[in-house]
């Protein structure tokens, strides 16, 4: 990810597949500038803040060359900030500097800037990701508030504004998005607030709507959102088995983008058109090398779609025991309600009363046992794998800077709270030890559950890497064994993973 404001604020909202932190390098670990050490370049450095102590990107150099946790930068700011006590870019500079770092020293510089002048936006703005580091999302929301009355015509805190109440209150959060796409309807952000807008709203025909305005108000081929929103429609109307339609969309967008993926979902609703006709056809033989044509990524809706469509026609051709094998072997790895509502049907058709228990075989037969790891914990001691066991266990690797580890706790939490802590252990483990001071008002303040855990550095990992980014997930058994990974959580598929730890609990 690249290092710049603006991902940084994009990541302070947005959940997505798997990011990094803002300031690391591609696996995670904080990323050591290299500081200037000649004293003759840091005094012109220095001479030319004291010309102009306007200048960010005069300060911008001068901290970069020294360093944040150079003690004589500090003074110089400290010397600074008393003699220009009226000048507010002088505590800013130095207050996002850290707060680009993801430092918890930032929040004391950025209050004395918006102190000196209430109207600056970008220290409002800084606060506003810093207090989400905290955990105080109530402040949060309010120095938020601040950056948008304080420029109106900001489409960045506009949409994050908007954004923000898509947990809170889904109402106000459709009126607001409405609100931004209209007013900034030339800009990404107003795209922006159409596509999450459709995306994390219940109900296919409010999704399609709110898909058809982005595309009809956001031309996919000038605004990165709308076409990525056209990718979601085209899922929607798989979904539905309106294949003819999303062909028909995949066409239109290829022509559009000339982008490659559209290509191949272009081609993939021609198979499905072609499947669909030799069903009806009664070529069911046909229709099975038709989808077993199919390429399509595993994080795609149709991934989870082909197996049910297969088994349907393995089942049409008299090879049910085949059918209910494939199903079995695919829910152990990607496991949802309406593939073991599938399962079930095919179990019944071919007399299998036991499916309950040859789905657990299967999982069984994945599992894994879990690298073992001793940790520090927040509470002065450490925590070993061995301790948990006994258990289920769901472990996630976050960071406080992580927008998305943000996203997705709560809808880990609505799962979590279904079961008890002798049933599960919630456990996450902080992967960058120099946010700590975040960690503990983190927990108290957004009273998330899991037990927090600090990294260490060099850590042989194992089955349990994460490759230094965050989220990354895993459900363990009570046996310490590694049964479901690489899934993420969010308002969607929350009951995917409350079945995976039903699952687990079984064994």
């Amino acid at each position: 990810m690249k290092n710049s404001k603006k991902n940084k604020l994009f990541w302070a909202v947005i959940g997505v597949s798997l990011t990094m932190a803002a300031h690391t390098d591609a696996y995670g670990q904080m990323r050591k500038k290299a500081t200037i050490t000649d004293e003759k370049i840091l005094k012109e450095l220095v001479a030319k803040v004291e010309h102009n102590f306007d200048s960010l990107s005069f300060h911008k150099e001068l901290i970069e060359g020294m360093g944040t946790s150079n003690p004589k930068l500090i003074a110089y700011y400290d010397k600074w900030m008393k003699t220009h006590p009226n000048n507010a870019n002088i505590p800013f500079a130095l207050g996002e500097a850290y707060e680009n770092e993801e430092s918890p020293k930032a929040k004391t510089y950025l209050l004395k800037a918006v102190d000196i002048n209430p109207k600056f936006t970008e220290a409002w703005g800084g606060l506003w990701i810093d207090a989400e580091r905290w955990g105080d999302n109530k402040l949060a929301l309010d120095y938020l508030k601040k950056a948008v009355d304080s420029d109106p015509s900001n489409p960045n805190y506009a949409f994050y504004y908007a954004s923000s109440f898509s947990n809170i209150d889904m109402e106000k959060y459709k009126v607001l998005s409405q609100d931004v796409a209209k007013k900034f309807n030339t800009s990404e952000r107003g795209a922006q607030a159409l596509y999450w807008l459709a995306v994390r709203s219940s109900g296919d025909d409010y999704k399609e709507s709110v898909f058809k305005q982005l595309k009809t108000q956001f031309d996919p081929q000038k605004f990165g959102w709308s076409s990525s929103g056209m990718n979601a429609y085209f899922d929607l109307l798989v979904g539905q088995m309106r294949f003819a339609e999303a062909k028909s969309l995949a066409t239109e967008m290829l022509a559009k983008t000339e982008q490659d993926g559209w290509k191949e979902k272009e081609q993939n609703a021609v198979q499905l058109i072609q499947y669909k006709t030799a069903l009806e056809k009664g070529n069911q033989a046909q229709a099975l090398t038709l989808l077993d044509q199919i390429k399509v990524s595993k994080y795609a809706p149709l991934y989870r779609m082909l197996p049910i469509y297969k088994a349907d026609i393995l089942v049409s051709q008299g090879k049910g025991a085949a059918a209910y094998e494939q199903l079995l072997a695919f829910y152990a790895k990607n496991p949802s309600n309406e593939l073991r509502a599938k399962i079930a049907a095919v179990a019944g058709k071919i007399g299998k009363d036991r499916y309950d228990q040859d789905i657990m075989q299967f999982i069984i037969g994945n599992a894994v046992p879990a690298a073992g790891f001793e940790l520090k914990n927040y509470e002065g001691g450490t925590t070993k794998l061995d301790d948990l066991k006994g258990k289920v266990v769901l472990l996630t690797y976050w960071f406080p800077g992580c927008g998305p580890c943000r996203g997705e706790f709560p809808h880990f939490q609505a799962v979590v709270d279904k079961f008890t802590t002798d049933q599960l252990s919630y456990v996450g483990i902080n992967i960058v030890p120099e946010q700590n001071d975040y960690v503990l008002p983190f927990m108290k303040s957004t009273k998330y559950s899991f037990y927090p855990l600090e990294e260490k550095e060099g850590r042989v990992k194992g089955n349990l890497d994460n490759r230094g980014a965050a989220p990354v997930n895993f459900l363990l058994d009570k046996q310490g064994r590694i049964i479901f990974s690489n899934f993420r959580t969010d308002q969607n598929n929350e009951d995917e993973l409350e079945l995976m730890i039903k699952e687990a609990l079984k064994i």
